[in-house]
């Protein structure tokens, strides 16, 4: 049960539960400002490059051969292409996803939920990593977080 938990227990999923909650809170309390198009495009803007952001990411660790899979080792420290402008692409492209749908839904209350969703990732998965990749590529690591930021 606990390994079958830990699986569970993955970025994807909780993008999904805040996603979840902003949608609920959206059609069943929604707020009755409308921001129009721009919100729309705002919203489809961080959403749709946030999935791009994501996707470039997952494309640098396959070119790498090293796994996405937050709670394996790493066989690499990835800083090239998109992990020169951030050490944690993909988890800001997931925050830029729950950005985005939430101003395209226009779930204003729902705004709440990015700050405690940034951070759960740091403290359940972007900390462990980095305890990780210290232990496997300390000097390497240790440059590397000295020169490229967490989160922007």
């Amino acid at each position: 049960m606990g390994a079958m938990i830990k699986w569970l227990d993955i970025p994807p999923i909780w993008l999904l539960v805040f996603l979840a909650l902003a949608w609920v809170q959206s059609s069943r309390l929604p707020v009755p400002f409308s921001g129009g198009w721009f919100t729309d495009l705002l919203g489809g803007l961080l959403a749709g490059g946030g999935l791009l952001l994501a996707l470039l990411a997952v494309l640098e660790m396959r070119k790498a051969k090293t796994t996405v899979i937050p709670h394996l080792e790493p066989n690499v420290l990835v800083d090239s292409g998109v992990f020169g402008l951030t050490r944690n692409p993909i988890y800001l492209g997931d925050a830029m996803i729950l950005a985005g749908l939430i101003l395209y839904w226009e779930a204003w209350p729902s705004l709440i939920l990015l700050p405690l969703f940034v951070w759960l990732i740091t403290d359940r998965f972007i900390l462990p990593e980095e305890q990780r990749l210290h232990a496997a590529f300390s000097n390497g690591f240790e440059a590397y977080r000295q020169r490229v930021r967490r989160w922007i």
